[in-house]
């Protein structure tokens, strides 16, 4: 095993362990090669990235409407896989995001904000509003079926398997806690890593805002 492969594997038990909570693991192989990469892996457009993520899909927002990879608005997406009731990791990187689209918005770069549930059973259709309403009227929350929220993690190498099981929690799965930054259309363009700062994250995002 190369080092670099060994660093991974001993950044992937630590993220385990840091990110656990509300019987969920946040962690994932695209976070693992970004922490690897450092801010190498949220590189300013024309730097290529070692992996390809995302892809097609179509999941139902918390209006109950059918929703894609494409943004309806034309504008970039930040998307990150969590709850929207979470009292956790969750609760930092939702305000982050919301607080990234407002600062971004108001240097004439529009972007949506999404959330991907990584648990249909407690953020669902009627439960995902009020809890995204309390960082903004921009942040869009989708589930799914089981199926295609599966289909969904995989396009972006989000683990969904029991780690272990809790005595009192129940069931301790992986997923991922990285943003992801999207074209318009759904493509996948870097990762914001959350070890960087709000402001390091908006002047990223900004470098591939498209030109006027």
């Amino acid at each position: 095993m190369t080092g670099v492969l060994r660093l991974a594997a001993a950044l992937t038990l630590c993220a385990q362990a840091a990110f656990a909570h509300d019987g969920k693991v946040h962690s994932s192989i695209a976070e693992t090669q970004s922490h690897v990469r450092g801010e190498a892996a949220a590189a300013p457009t024309g730097v290529p990235l070692p992996f390809d993520l995302g892809g097609a899909y179509r999941l139902t927002d918390q209006n109950g409407q059918t929703r894609t990879e494409a943004d309806p608005d034309g504008n970039l997406q930040l998307l990150f896989f969590g709850y929207a009731n979470c009292q956790e990791i969750c609760s930092a990187a939702l305000p982050q995001m919301a607080d990234i689209a407002q600062a971004l918005r108001e240097r004439g770069v529009p972007l949506t904000p999404v959330m991907i549930t990584v648990d249909p059973e407690r953020d669902t259709v009627a439960t995902m509003g009020p809890a995204l309403a309390k960082f903004g009227d921009e942040l869009v929350g989708l589930t799914g079926s089981d199926a295609d929220l599966a289909a969904v993690y995989d396009l972006f190498a989000i683990e969904s398997a029991v780690v272990f099981e809790d005595p009192v929690l129940g069931p301790v799965y992986a997923h991922g806690g990285f943003l992801y930054l999207l074209d318009a259309r759904g493509g996948f363009l870097t990762v914001i890593p959350p070890i960087l700062s709000t402001d390091r994250a908006i002047d990223i995002i900004a470098t591939y805002a498209p030109a006027g």
